[in-house]
């Protein structure tokens, strides 16, 4: 009997990930709202509907394991590069830390791939990107590239920083959902390689930050 207990186990957690692909391309392809339970078992193979209540409980909980599948090994990435960083890194350095870790992961999953265009689902929706924001920012290493790029702009008024912070998350997850789902319908020769368009989001990304901030003077009653 204690032989069978590691076979259910392994069982267990093939079908977990198979639920795992299955609901990150249907919420890729589909939308967060447009795809039911019964959708991604059945996509998965798996006979019981209440195979992903199961194995992960509520919407949000799939949504999370979904996130830390990629979170994990991005953030490894991410640290290797501020190994790196040293003490006279600038402002391209700093962003460069921000988005070559996700693509570098998205070149490592292969054609087609899934997750970019799924994170720009999920942070489409207000309820998922607050899940989805506040968890990324448990991520020591995140947090520390997000200081060091206001760092090097300490200047601008601090609501042109969290403005731009937005922007440059837009930016960074909705390009890379449109280059993934273009790789995925036409192939390689559809887009530039995943690292040249790494060097492109750098320098847009950086040249965003540099934009000049209009300071408004403020209006008063006549």
């Amino acid at each position: 009997m204690t032989a069978a207990r590691p076979l259910s186990g392994h069982r267990s957690e093939g079908t977990r990930e198979l639920l795992l692909a299955a609901a990150e391309r249907l919420f890729a392809e589909r939308g967060m709202h447009a795809v039911s339970n019964r959708q991604i078992s059945d996509a998965a193979s798996q006979g019981n509907n209440a195979a992903v209540c199961y194995h992960f409980g509520t919407r949000v909980d799939l949504l999370r394991a979904i996130e830390n599948k990629h979170r994990v090994p991005i953030e490894r990435l991410r640290a290797a590069m501020l190994a790196e960083l040293g003490p006279s890194a600038g402002l391209r350095d700093w962003v460069d830390c921000l988005v070559r870790p996700l693509i570098d992961h998205l070149d490592e999953l292969g054609i087609p791939s899934w997750y970019a265009r799924f994170a720009a689902q999920a942070m489409a929706d207000p309820t998922y990107r607050e899940v989805v924001t506040k968890d990324a920012l448990t991520s020591p290493h995140l947090v520390q590239v997000i200081d060091g790029i206001t760092g090097c702009l300490a200047d601008l008024p601090k609501r042109v920083r969290f403005e731009r912070i937005v922007m440059a998350r837009n930016l960074l997850m909705h390009t890379c959902a449109e280059h993934e789902g273009a790789l995925a319908a036409h192939g390689p020769v559809a887009r530039s390689p995943w690292p040249q368009a790494a060097e492109g989001l750098t320098d847009a990304i950086t040249g965003l930050w540099q934009a000049p901030a209009r300071r408004l003077a403020s209006r008063r009653p006549s």
